[in-house]
């Protein structure tokens, strides 16, 4: 049907039933180039929220998350005690029956494995840090540990969602795609949400993970994480193909809209208006990604903050750079996922490499941050979806053990953002079994980070389905206003 005849079928009951706002119809009339199309309804704006609903302290957040579940006990989580119980079995009255995985629940017993590596205080906070973290525990003043963290989800996919949308089952908004449709974009020729999965430098034991993990859920999809990729073309298809110039694709592009707006017109649907953002992006991206991804520009100063390793593309420091480049540039979310973290077994000869991948990175990220004015409005989140057991998985020596899945207690910090630095928050019992005194829930933690993005989480809320679904979703939980500063 011809782009006339379609404007012709606009009759004046459609206009009412389906005109919504039609203050910005020129653009339309300008890619149709005919007088008659004044008279038609521009399209209904897109549904995004009101703003903060108090002044934020953090505007942008860079999200690492630990794919597999650190061992907090070999890491943060310093228990001198059980030195003394290398090889004896798990206490019941501290397991207290509690839901085993499949993978250890058969085991005959569950020997204790005391962490091979030696601790030391860091900081006037005082805060333990194992031996193979030496430039994190630089920073241990600029950061706020959480000890208590715990979730009720025990397995990997449910454990990875509850993390990243707060909620066990898949299809939910997560944290990045609320982050982007409470506060918008600062920049137009970027995604507001970005997302990177860093390639591990060992890949003894990876964990699938896939864009269910970033979509906008409910959401609209434009609050989607975009993907971006390690090389020469960070995303896929956005440069234009051999013999297209940029004039064509524009042209292309401007027809593309004219259908789509007339589209909308017709059925209403405002993912129709997702797209056409989304084409418009990509346009732009065309120049903006070139220069976002291209180091040259750094001087030699920040190779040496960071460490060799940053010029690696795909590694989790090269990640850390970009992700630095990215909210300077006026990113609001970006997503890191570093993977093989799943220490069932051969936890010594992993965790140095895992280490090593995160920890100059780290040192490197928050000083390049405070060098340039960005930390305070930056939140920096590290954790990864539970923690892991006291006991053995597998066989057991004082030099090399696994360790199982844990979702009773482990660990995660935050840095800049309006976190409170040097904070070092609840307390586990002598087996990082149990928490003993201030437990922080996922939800809790979520809450937390929308206060600190300007939300108030009982009211920040999207219609769908007849509810005003919620990140913290319908149970109590509470802001953790000790870690705020």
């Amino acid at each position: 049907m011809e782009l006339n005849h379609l404007l012709q079928e606009m009759n004046r009951r459609h206009f009412f039933r389906q005109g919504g706002n039609a203050v910005s119809l020129a653009a339309l009339a300008t890619l149709l180039g005919r007088e008659g199309a004044q008279g038609a309804p521009a399209p209904a704006a897109r549904h995004v929220a009101s703003g903060p609903h108090f002044a934020p302290k953090a505007k942008q957040v860079i999200y690492l998350h630990m794919v597999g579940g650190p061992s907090q006990l070999d890491l943060y989580d310093y228990k001198p005690m059980m030195n003394d119980w290398y090889d004896k079995d798990l206490p019941d009255s501290i397991r207290k029956g509690q839901r085993l995985t499949t993978m250890t629940s058969g085991q005959a017993r569950f020997p204790i494995a005391p962490s091979k590596y030696k601790f030391a205080q860091h900081g006037e906070s005082g805060m333990w840090v194992s031996e193979v973290l030496p430039w994190t525990a630089k920073c241990v003043d600029e950061m706020c540990f959480i000890r208590s963290m715990h979730t009720e989800a025990i397995n990997h996919e449910p454990a990875i969602s509850y993390m990243q949308t707060g909620n066990q089952v898949t299809g939910r908004p997560c944290l990045g795609s609320w982050t982007s449709y409470g506060l918008g974009s600062m920049n137009d020729d970027l995604p507001t949400f970005v997302v990177l999965v860093a390639k591990p430098s060992n890949t003894e034991q990876v964990q699938a993970i896939s864009a269910r993990l970033w979509s906008s859920g409910y959401l609209p999809s434009d609050f989607a994480g975009v993907s971006f990729r390690a090389g020469a073309d960070p995303i896929l298809y956005i440069n234009n193909p051999p013999g297209v110039p940029k004039e064509i694709r524009r042209k292309t592009l401007d027809g593309i809209r004219a259908i789509n707006e007339l589209n909308y017109q017709s059925l209403g649907d405002s993912e129709t208006q997702s797209r056409i953002q989304q084409y418009e992006l990509a346009f732009r991206m065309q120049a903006s990604v070139p220069d976002l991804t291209d180091l040259a520009s750094e001087p030699a100063s920040t190779f040496e903050l960071y460490g060799d390793e940053v010029k690696k593309p795909g590694s989790l420091t090269h990640c850390m750079l970009l992700a630095r480049r990215m909210v300077e540039r006026g990113v609001r979310f970006v997503q890191i996922y570093h993977n093989n973290w799943d220490h069932h077994g051969n936890l010594a000869g992993r965790m140095p490499d895992q280490c090593k991948d995160v920890d100059r990175a780290t040192y490197g990220l928050i000083n390049d941050l405070k060098s340039r004015g960005l930390f305070d409005e930056t939140l920096i989140i590290w954790g990864g979806e539970f923690g892991r057991t006291i006991y053995s998985q597998g066989g057991l020596s004082k030099e090399n053990y696994g360790r199982d899945h844990h979702p009773r207690c482990f660990t995660m910090w935050m840095a800049g953002g309006g976190s409170k630095g040097g904070t070092i928050y609840g307390e586990t019992d002598d087996f990082s079994y149990n928490i003993v005194k201030d437990p922080v829930h996922i939800h809790d933690f979520h809450a937390t980070v929308l206060q600190l993005l300007g939300f108030d989480h009982e009211r920040f809320t999207y219609k769908f389905q007849g509810l005003d679904q919620r990140l913290t979703g319908v149970e109590p939980c509470r802001v953790v206003k000790e870690l705020i500063a």
